[in-house]
């Protein structure tokens, strides 16, 4: 009886611990924005100041209510804020930045709700820049990041949003549009957790199960329960009974819950003084309800459990994928955000001579911060209200708006950089490097003067190996260029007489052509059917699956092609053309250099396409494991329980995020593929729910509509948008040894920033010295990510960015060309955070594992 009754209270103790009502409640009304989808720019930047101005009256009228019942609102990108500094006073705005101080507006880094999978490393970063640009203006810090409908989630944005500065984040997907499994939505393993980088940094992340659609919990409109609302208050009080119920043991053992969103996919919304009536109502002895700005959740929450579960895998991608369907417009913001890496380190060495060289272009460079901003937008789905001529047209504006600001950047820089040097009576010209080590290297400048010349190195007083090449036409003098500083350049000088004997390059029989590292076989199609590597016993790296090789765009005829063109041969490089109209009019340039074991190919297709084209690269490599650059992190390309990195459930796996590199490995022998223009790859024959992850085989997405919304409906844009001109650019080199991480980046990074080289036009007040260098760090698996004068100019600041690679800890040292004043650890958006203590020119920094650092520099005048 007593073992009974004992039995009897076990139970009634388990049913109340299961059934405990959550005592703290947060609701928070947003209006979710899908930019360029419910409306266009003009719209949409009408509605959220007359949004921002009903919310701002709403927040003086409920002033004096008790602290849970006033007014507060979440803008769901930062962008908010920049619309609305341009069409309001000053006064106006004040009011605005001091609501957002009050905590009765909130707003994160991010700029509007985007895709991430497709988007470069420091596009991320740039994207979030006006946040930071607000911080610092207005003493602000913005906790929150967002990413909203899109069913998948990279792993790296964690640590590049926490090395922003941001501390929480909301998940809500859409339930449509997606080829993830279902019955999995409702089953998280996680509702609350730290969402955490390889780095070890973190975000704060709620993301709840899905349990009906996308306006209950767990969609992006957890407040709202109807597509069409007759009764507001009614289904405000019904979510907030079933936050109450939320509470269980296993799926959400915690006293405190929140649901956020209500605009789901109107333009606007009014609903104030509804979020608090039932806040009001509902709130009694036995649970608070509060109208939330969504921080003071997460607060709560970091208060309360300290100890949440931690995930750190990459769920995949899915709508990311569909900027693809523009593929060359995507490519094109690919190749300015690279371009951007040489053209800002420029602008830092002649901006410590001349300080106000850059400030015509800060609105140039503001608009280019918002379109990185918002170029990836959530709503590449291009299915809605707003048509897909007018979401293209916007696409190739904001593409315009980064490319023109690089652009512009990098021709005054290099322009800039020349008249700085003193000129001399024989031609000059520098050569720069913008990497953060000493690199041997091929550099071309224009080049019209008389042939043969001698280029002789200043430095050294050695000559230079050169040739002349043809580029778009035009011609260019091509050197090697030997010890060019780190982030500084050299100075070649040309003098008259023949250039010393050389052997060519490379030599050329028919298909073949081999240097001192591969013999290749080019195809008239276009296909590489073999690769020897000269360093492994001649050993063809080659080997055909379902009959592709390796840069294969999918003909059915190796030797459908016109005759093969030898172009710009000589003891510099050699360069080998296949044209060919199979499958479709593309051609491709093979190039070979001297001393150098990388293989270039430069890849275009002059027609357009409609279905989905991938240049396939297959090797002969055993059971390879595939690394991969993501976001601010290397990933493998395995499921999690298989040492990867990879969900194993509500993750989608046959397209992975290509940014720098790809790289295949065996134990001890593997093959890195940089890539500048193509966001995606393939490995193998992965399909939404099965990942290859031992094939050798990868399949670079070259553009294409990838998904079907139903049998006759794809997402994305068709056709490409009419565009017949796409460009892509691969690098592939081989290594005998296990894989390096930090070594396939260097590979990448000098295949992808090309030294660079301009005319010394100097006059007598320029400088003298042959050679400079900027600044170097001592370990070689920290890498320079990003050199640039501070957003508040080069007087405030000299902005670094490094990447340590290296799977420990480290502290490197940064040295300078000139002393350092003053030193802080800066957020990614360049928001001081930590003084630090410099010696002279050198600076010891701190890094994680795998950890990319900011940093901000006063240094002394040169």
């Amino acid at each position: 009886m007593k073992r009974q009754v004992f039995l009897i209270l076990i139970f009634l103790v388990a049913l109340a611990l299961h059934a405990q009502p959550i005592k703290r409640l947060y609701v928070a009304n947003d209006d979710h924005t899908d930019y360029m989808w419910t409306a266009n720019e003009a719209a949409y930047d009408t509605s959220f100041v007359r949004m921002l101005d009903y919310y701002l009256q709403q927040i003086d009228l409920t002033k004096d209510n008790p602290a849970d019942f006033q007014a507060r609102f979440n803008c769901d990108g930062s962008y908010w804020l920049r619309v609305y500094e341009k069409y309001r006073s000053s006064a106006q705005f004040g009011r605005l930045i001091t609501a957002i101080r009050s905590g009765h507006i909130s707003s994160p880094l991010t700029a509007l709700a985007s895709t991430y999978g497709a988007q470069p490393t420091e596009a991320v970063i740039r994207g979030m820049y006006h946040a930071g640009q607000l911080e610092r203006r207005f003493d602000l810090r913005f906790p929150l990041a967002v990413s909203m409908e899109n069913q998948t989630l990279p792993l790296g944005l964690s640590s590049l949003w926490a090395g922003s500065g941001a501390k929480y984040s909301w998940r809500g997907t859409c339930a449509c549009a997606t080829q993830t499994t279902r019955k999995n939505w409702h089953t998280r393993r996680h509702q609350l957790y730290q969402y955490t980088g390889l780095d070890g940094s973190s975000v704060l992340m709620k993301w709840y199960n899905m349990t009906l659609n996308n306006y209950s919990l767990g969609g992006y409109a957890e407040m709202r329960l109807a597509p069409k609302v007759t009764d507001v208050a009614l289904n405000l009080t019904k979510t907030v009974d079933t936050l109450t119920n939320l509470y269980h043991p296993k799926t959400y053992p915690y006293h405190a819950a929140a649901a956020f969103g209500y605009g789901w996919d109107d333009l606007e919304t009014f609903v104030s003084p509804e979020f608090i009536a039932v806040a009001q109502k509902c709130s009694n002895e036995n649970r608070k309800v509060r109208v939330s700005n969504e921080i003071d959740f997460f607060e709560d929450i970091k208060k309360s459990y300290p100890e949440l579960p931690s995930e750190s895998v990459s769920y995949g991608n899915e709508w990311d994928l569909y900027c693809a369907s523009m593929n060359e417009i995507t490519a094109r913001v690919r190749r300015s955000t690279e371009k951007l890496r040489t053209a800002e380190a420029l602008s830092s060495i002649v901006s410590l001579k001349n300080k106000t060289f850059a400030k015509p272009l800060i609105s140039a460079r503001n608009l280019a911060w918002d379109a990185f901003g918002l170029y990836w937008e959530h709503d590449w789905t291009a299915d809605g209200p707003v048509t897909q001529q007018e979401r293209a047209e916007w696409q190739i504006k904001m593409q315009k708006q980064i490319s023109n600001y690089t652009d512009s950047l990098y021709n005054q820089s290099l322009s800039e950089l020349g008249k700085q040097i003193k000129k001399a009576k024989n031609p000059r010209f520098y050569v720069f490097n913008p990497l953060s080590w000493v690199r041997n290297d091929v550099v071309d400048v224009a080049y019209t003067g008389n042939y043969p010349i001698k280029v002789i190195d200043l430095n050294t007083q050695k000559e230079a190996l050169s040739q002349l090449i043809t580029k778009g036409g035009k011609p260019f003098l091509r050197i090697k260029a030997e010890n060019v500083p780190s982030v500084g350049y050299k100075v070649f000088e040309i003098r008259t007489g023949s250039p010393q004997p050389s052997t060519p390059a490379a030599t050329v029989a028919g298909e073949y052509f081999k240097n001192a590292f591969y013999r290749i076989r080019l195809r008239k199609s276009g296909v590489i059917s073999e690769i020897h590597d000269s360093l492994n016993n001649s050993k063809n790296i080659v080997n055909a699956i379902n009959n592709k090789y390796v840069n294969d765009l999918g003909t059915d005829d190796l030797d459908a092609g016109e005759a093969l063109v030898l172009e710009n041969a000589g003891p510099v490089s050699v360069t080998l053309k296949a044209v060919s109209s199979q499958p479709i009019l593309h051609t491709v340039r093979v190039t070979l250099f001297k001393d150098s074991p990388r293989i270039e190919i430069q890849d275009s297709i002059q027609a357009n396409f409609r279905d989905v084209k991938t240049w396939s690269f297959s090797f002969n490599l055993d059971n390879p494991t595939t690394r991969h650059e993501e976001l601010g992190t290397i990933l493998t390309a395995k499921k999690e329980n298989r040492g990867g990195h990879y969900a194993t459930q509500n993750a989608r796996y046959d397209w992975q995020t290509f940014n720098h590199f790809a790289n295949m490995s065996e134990q001890t022998y593997g093959i890195t593929l940089s890539n500048q223009d193509c966001s995606f790859f393939k490995l193998g024959e992965s399909t939404p729910d099965s990942l290859w992850e031992t094939s050798s085989q990868l399949n670079a997405l070259a553009g294409g509509q990838t998904d079907r919304y139903s049998d006759t409906t794809f997402l994305g844009i068709k056709n490409q948008y009419g565009q017949k001109q796409f460009q892509y650019h691969f690098a592939l080199t081989t290594h005998q040894n296990t894989f390096d991480a930090a070594e396939a980046m260097r590979f990448s990074l000098e295949h992808q920033n090309p030294l660079v080289a301009n005319w010394v036009q100097g006059n007598t007040d320029a400088d003298q010295a042959n050679t400079f260098s900027l600044l170097s760090v001592s370990d070689p698996a920290v890498l320079l990510w990003s050199v640039k004068p501070s957003e508040e100019g080069i007087e405030n600041g000299l902005i670094t960015r490094f990447w340590n690679f290296n799977a420990h800890p480290i502290s490197p040292v940064v040295t300078l060309c000139t002393p350092i004043r003053k030193a802080w650890q800066s957020s990614h958006v360049e928001t001081n955070e930590r003084l630090l203590s410099p010696t002279k020119n050198r600076l010891k920094v701190g890094f994680n594992r795998f950890q990319l650092n900011t940093y901000k520099l006063l240094i002394k005048d040169l």
